[in-house]
């Protein structure tokens, strides 16, 4: 608890045990009432205090007026019915606020626990940067200060203040706080890293390559600390209705206490100003919208907050109610459900090459001996296929044995790599050249090799799908997920041997960026109204689809500046399974949401029922108003509850 918590803890405390007292001490009239006015002010000033100070600023209708107003009145009335003779329920009035503000202190804990996982994630802001002086000694500086291009030191332990690359050291470093998973990434000299990381084992030198104010740590925090502008249609509704709904409760209420009273005196009957008077502050006190005003909010908030725990950052619970009514899913590929890094998954040797190596390069299988050549005549080739080739050889390339390269564009390349003629390429090379090549009619990229003329065979080169995707698709159609489509510009065969694999509804290949932006508007012309669509890219190219979706969800975008500010939802790794955690945590808040509206609403119209016809007394009001509040709250605080 904060000092500000304790401090109206303390004083629940001392007007509880006054009020237990109180009944066995012997006291009437006036002097109970000043008894009474002890617990009740001790408990009740600072309310009393909002309550005129709203009435100063013309804030009057708010739940701190109806407290008042409804506790000064049942005091009132204890003097009117002890100058009568009868017995002063001072109690009442004082239990209403005893009560009222145990519930606002429960509330208070609630938003507390909630804030505080939000704060796990404000704590990756850094406090300060290490720059190394002349003598070698560290000096810390306000990360503000630090200039692009400077060299500071992270020792183990410490967090990584600003975007940078490593250019000295190796170190694991702990990313949990921003994905929310716990395996260590490892980086290196050369490697690039992002602020809000823990610097695990080792010292590393990082120049900066963005100033503070633009790294990943300030625009994350600045995303998570704006969400609560932008609030969701019902938070929004609520708040409307509790600007018409009280002043319409306290009128009625005026109007509960008078009317009856006069038409029983034009009638000639005794106008019983007491009961209706009492009815009427009962009627005030049951009003009290707390339980909405405060459950729905703190939903949301708990919502966005649990999100954040997991490594999912909403930027609004806007965004979190949309995400609940999500029935359509569209995929980039690239990046998103695959890994964005190919890989040779096969190498095929003809069987005129494998006699050929079997004579004259008799050191190896036919396989590695082709993909040995294909890697050396690609070896001065920067394309991310020839690095591919290169990653798979796995050796280092002798670049004196390469002589005579030549890389037509679109075609491949040709080189002399040890006395031999090795052309590497596509289809088209090799029709160039005047070679039959074999086609496989596998997804991939197909890298066709010729030696001395001849057709040797090829390499196929693929990009991997992601472990959890196959799973995240599933669970997603688990979640009531209509259809699932993929948009991709790789070829077709690619593309459909993909979605095959992960079980996809729809796919669309060969698209241009253009091309995917009118597909995603087909898509949203054929949904329902209450529906709505969700594209989930890697966030650096898919910026216009992103923005043109009902929702766009940013994947894998740790680092990526172009993914934080086109999406509406980002999941901080690469792993396809928060969208559907994701979904699941926005659907229990929306129903926790709504569980809270129509438990308090149905209550209160009960209780409002019973109190104007006398059948609720004060005690009935005070569960109506608080017991409401304090369930409503314990229900919203179960949106921190994830289970991953």
């Amino acid at each position: 608890m904060t000092k500000k918590q304790k401090k109206i803890l303390y004083r629940i405390i001392m007007a509880a045990v006054l009020m237990a007292v109180l009944p066995f001490v012997p006291a009437e009239g006036y002097l109970k009432f000043a008894l009474y006015l002890i617990p009740y002010l001790i408990i009740g000033y600072d309310i009393l205090r909002k309550a005129f100070l709203g009435i100063l600023h013309g804030e009057v209708f708010d739940e701190n007026f109806l407290m008042a107003v409804a506790t000064v009145g049942a005091m009132l009335l204890g003097i009117y019915q002890e100058a009568r003779g009868m017995e002063g329920e001072f109690a009442e009035g004082v239990a209403v606020m005893l009560f009222y503000q145990i519930g606002e202190l429960f509330q208070a804990v609630a938003v507390g626990k909630s804030r505080r996982n939000i704060s796990a994630l404000m704590d990756i802001r850094p406090d300060y940067a290490n720059i190394e002086d002349e003598n070698g000694s560290l000096e810390q500086v306000d990360p503000d200060d630090v200039e692009v291009g400077t060299v500071i030191v992270v020792r183990p332990g410490e967090k990584i203040p600003i975007d940078g690359v490593v250019t000295e050291g190796s170190s694991a470093l702990n990313t949990s706080a921003l994905t929310g998973e716990s395996v260590p990434r490892e980086v290196c000299a050369g490697g690039e890293v992002i602020s809000g990381c823990v610097n695990i084992s080792g010292l590393l030198r990082i120049r900066t390559t963005k100033e503070f104010g633009e790294s990943t740590v300030s625009k994350i925090l600045d995303l998570v600390e704006n969400s609560s502008m932008k609030k969701a249609r019902t938070e929004n509704f609520i708040t409307k209705f509790a600007r018409y709904y009280t002043p319409a409760v306290c009128y009625a209420a005026l109007a509960l206490a008078v009317i009856p009273s006069v038409v029983n005196l034009i009638m000639g009957n005794p106008a019983q100003w007491s009961t209706w008077v009492i009815r009427a502050l009962t009627f005030l006190v049951i009003s009290c919208p707390c339980a909405l005003v405060i459950s729905i909010p703190l939903s949301f908030f708990g919502g966005i907050g649990g999100a954040s725990a997991c490594g999912i950052l909403v930027k609004g619970s806007n965004y979190l109610e949309a995400l609940a009514r999500t029935k359509y899913v569209v995929f980039d590929k690239t990046g998103t459900l695959t890994k964005g890094v190919f890989r040779v998954t096969e190498v095929y040797a003809s069987p005129e090459f494998e006699a050929y190596a079997a004579e004259a390069m008799p050191e190896g299988e036919a396989g590695e001996i082709l993909l040995k050549l294909a890697a050396y005549t690609e070896s001065y080739s920067g394309h991310p296929i020839s690095r591919s080739l290169k990653e798979a050889y796995g050796q280092e390339i002798d670049k004196t044995r390469v002589t005579d390269v030549e890389e037509t564009g679109g075609y491949g390349i040709t080189a002399v790599v040890e006395g031999r003629k090795v052309a590497a390429g596509n289809a088209r090379l090799m029709g160039k050249l005047g070679i039959a090549c074999q086609e496989s009619g596998k997804a991939g990229t197909i890298v066709h090799v010729a030696v001395e003329g001849r057709y040797a065979g090829y390499i196929l080169i693929s990009d991997v799908v992601k472990e959890q995707a196959k799973d995240a698709i599933a669970a997603l159609k688990e979640n009531g997920i209509k259809k699932t489509v993929m948009l991709t510009g790789d070829s077709r065969a690619t593309a459909e041997y993909v979605a095959a694999q992960l079980g996809l509804d729809q796919v669309r290949s060969e698209l241009l960026p253009g091309d995917k932006v009118a597909a995603v508007e087909e898509l949203l012309a054929g949904k329902g109204p209450k529906e709505n669509l969700a594209f989930v890219g890697d966030g650096i190219n898919d910026a216009p689809v992103l923005s043109r979706a009902d929702i766009g969800v940013a994947m894998g975008a740790l680092g990526s500046d172009a993914a934080i500010e086109a999406a509406d939802i980002v999941l901080m790794d690469d792993n396809p399974m928060k969208l559907a955690l994701a979904m699941r945590i926005s659907r229990k808040c929306l129903r926790i949401v709504y569980e809270n509206i129509v438990f308090a609403l149905g209550v209160k119209a009960l209780c409002l029922g019973l109190g104007a016809v006398g059948i609720a007394n004060m005690w009935i009001a005070i569960f109506a108003d608080v017991g409401v509040m304090v369930l409503a709250v314990l229900n919203a605080v179960r949106c921190l509850q994830i289970k991953k």
